[in-house]
């Protein structure tokens, strides 16, 4: 099969073997794969990757090893999407360790993450996962939504973590493409929602789907020009200097919710959350569920976001492409 891979800070194709199944677990045919800003980090260092990365897919169930009958009557032929972590359960490792008997199996300690941390992602024409890890992607939701049910499930994190029924106004920071789906995210259930980014055609996104957008500069100069204060910032500039901005609009005694990763270490004092008595919250992973049900339900709806679609072959320059300023989410096609 055809794939890709981070090596040496390049993105090269090399054809491998479709990928052998453990048990219980799905070969998964590519469908699209979505370029994540992670993607990004990992070319140029982050967790000093090397392998095929993607996480963000929409695929067809091609194969299945030791199911039951009526789970390859479920699943085969299937459009699915896919949970990123892999417990030590679904790797076979036993004893399971103390997260995963808490329940807490996207913090597994010995687990495993889709183009990630040691599985080979969706930068291919297949890719494998555990059973447990799939959801079907329903019929009304077409391949250009599904593709954005991990970043959705992301977004939807933040409802499962604060208390959105406290909360009448609420900023985002960033305009990017998990900012977007931030915003929209916390729009079902809070009545306004601000997001502050420094490209105007990306906030105009914003805008056509409800949600209120100003315009900034990015810098230390906001310190100085923006007076506006909530009780909930989400910090999803991908930037380093999000951070100390993120930090100066939350409120006394009101929460901070990091999305941001990226390589590297941010500048920060500390004394804003000690002084303000800030509750900062780190936020990943989310409920797959919940994504495909506002996919569903119509009141989400991220295809806007796409700004072009490129053939896998392409990728390198696709993942370029990504990277220049303005673009929002790029897809590939496998």
């Amino acid at each position: 099969m055809l794939s890709f891979r981070i090596e040496q800070g390049k993105l090269k194709a090399t054809s491998s073997p479709v990928p052998k199944l453990r048990l219980e677990w799905a070969l998964v045919r590519v469908r699209l794969v979505g370029i994540c800003n992670t993607d990004v980090e990992l070319l140029h260092g982050y967790y000093n990757f090397r392998g095929v990365p993607g996480h963000e897919f929409v695929g067809t169930v091609e194969e299945l090893s030791s199911v039951s009958a009526a789970n390859k009557n479920k699943w085969l032929g299937r459009r699915v999407c896919g949970e990123i972590n892999i417990s030590c359960g679904a790797l076979a490792r036993r004893p399971a360790c103390d997260f995963c008997r808490r329940g807490l199996k996207t913090h597994c300690a010995r687990r495993t993450v889709l183009g990630i941390i040691g599985h080979p992602g969706a930068y291919a024409e297949y890719l494998t996962l555990p059973l447990e890890n799939l959801h079907i992607v329903p019929d009304g939701v077409s391949d250009e939504q599904a593709v954005f049910v991990e970043p959705l499930a992301a977004a939807c994190e933040i409802l499962e973590q604060v208390d959105a029924k406290k909360i009448h106004e609420a900023a985002v920071l960033g305009d990017g493409k998990l900012a977007q789906l931030i915003a929209r995210v916390l729009r079902t259930a809070i009545a306004r929602v601000v997001m502050y980014g420094k490209y105007e055609k990306k906030l105009s996104l914003a805008r056509r789907a409800g949600i209120a957008a100003k315009k900034v500069r990015g810098d230390t100069r906001d310190l100085k020009r923006v007076q506006d204060k909530f009780r909930l910032v989400v910090e999803a500039t991908g930037s380093r200097t999000g951070l100390a901005f993120a930090q100066y609009m939350t409120e006394p005694r009101g929460t901070l919710v990091l999305k941001s990763t990226f390589h590297g270490a941010a500048p920060v004092e500390t004394w804003p959350i000690v002084v303000k008595e800030i509750t900062v919250v780190g936020s990943r992973c989310g409920p797959f569920a919940k994504a495909i049900a506002l996919l569903r339900s119509g009141k989400i709806d991220p295809t806007p976001l796409i700004t072009c679609t490129f053939p896998l072959l392409h990728a390198p320059a696709a993942i370029a492409f990504a990277q220049k300023s303005g673009v929002m989410k790029v897809v590939l096609k496998a």
